[in-house]
């Protein structure tokens, strides 16, 4: 039985001469639509949309906007959005999705702010409030990934079921009160900044950065987003998919749990009600930045852009008093528009 190879750049060179023509007479629309396609114009027209919307806050709230300080107010802002939105893009990217991580941030921010848990960060170091919530975010991913990968249950039912147990245990735990963070040595280091830049924003860059090479330079990046083009076709090629996709739910739960942390030194508080309407941010960030909602394919860098430019447009409706309802009609109409032209962008490098 033979098998057909695919060929290689060490094929004979006539071969590839005699190639080249027919390739050359269809390259107009085929180069027109990778060009179209790559990551690198959909990150320019991000960062045009993210210029755009900085000349309109600059147009509509003037100095309010231009400022300095809201300049790092917005970072901050995306600090933890985007912390989650990096784990988020790795759960897309494999075909799966999570509609929990709100929940789970906010089942963090409770958990690491216990008395039981504050008592002991003050007698040994604030850092176990830090392994608390990190601990707490990886065991719900880990009960997602579990799920998802082995039980076979759809990752929509799956997080939807921890969206629900998590909230409401962060609740019970709480008893629906603000516990308040007693550590000033933890929020004086997460609330800090070196060389004027807070702290919270060099740990998303530090995240970001990690996330880009995980992505495109390990193994592990490119194990995620063969599972998510083709699954079938990953466990043929030898690849573990059910516990490559219970590690990318576990990766995501960890940074819930540090996006706990960081909301817990921005607020001074742990509460079940941190996190709300997270998993629409976290997803919209992820589309917007050029991730397939049907996995396979994301960037880093797109869901970075993404995410700077909901947290800009959401700063320019608040300087310019725009209700919160209006924000998320807003940003629900720039998601579907976001696949929408995927839809389009795909079906056009098919036809091609």
């Amino acid at each position: 039985m033979s098998v057909e190879t695919p060929r290689t750049s060490e094929e004979p060179v006539g071969t590839q001469e005699m190639a080249a023509p027919a390739a050359t007479a269809g390259s107009g629309p085929s180069a027109l639509s990778r060009l179209a396609g790559s990551s690198a114009t959909r990150n320019l027209g991000l960062v045009i949309a993210l210029v755009i919307l900085c000349v309109v806050g600059l147009a509509t709230a003037g100095e309010r906007f231009g400022s300095i300080d809201n300049a790092l107010t917005i970072l901050r802002l995306a600090a933890v959005v985007g912390v989650v939105s990096i784990g988020m893009t790795f759960v897309i990217c494999g075909g799966g999705i999570d509609l929990s991580v709100g929940a789970i941030v906010a089942l963090s921010s409770v958990w690491a702010t216990t008395l039981a848990t504050q008592t002991l960060a003050a007698d040994i170091h604030w850092i176990v409030m830090v392994f608390t919530a990190l601990l707490v975010g990886g065991a719900c991913g880990l009960v997602n990934g579990v799920l998802v990968a082995y039980g076979k249950v759809a990752p929509f039912i799956a997080t939807l079921a921890m969206l629900a147990s998590a909230r409401g245990l962060a609740e019970l735990i709480a008893q629906r009160r603000t516990q308040i963070v007693r550590d000033r040595s933890f929020i004086d280091f997460f609330g800090g900044s070196v060389l004027g830049i807070p702290v919270l924003v060099i740990i998303f860059a530090i995240v970001a950065a990690l996330g880009w090479v995980l992505l495109n330079r390990t193994t592990f990046g490119r194990r995620t987003l063969a599972i998510g083009g083709n699954p079938e076709a990953a466990r043929l090629a030898g690849i573990k998919v059910e516990r490559q996709t219970a590690y990318l739910y576990v990766l995501l739960g960890l940074a819930c749990g540090l996006a706990a942390v960081m909301l817990m030194a921005r607020t001074t508080t742990g509460t079940s009600t941190h996190g709300g309407l997270l998993e629409l941010d976290t997803i919209a960030a992820a589309v917007i930045g050029g991730t397939l909602l049907s996995g396979g394919r994301g960037t880093i860098v797109g869901t970075v852009l993404g995410v700077l430019i909901f947290t800009t447009l959401t700063n320019v409706f608040t300087l310019n008093n725009v209700d919160t309802s209006t924000q998320n009609v807003a940003k629900g109409v720039v998601i579907v528009a976001a696949v929408l032209l995927q839809q389009r962008l795909a079906a056009r490098r098919r036809s091609t």
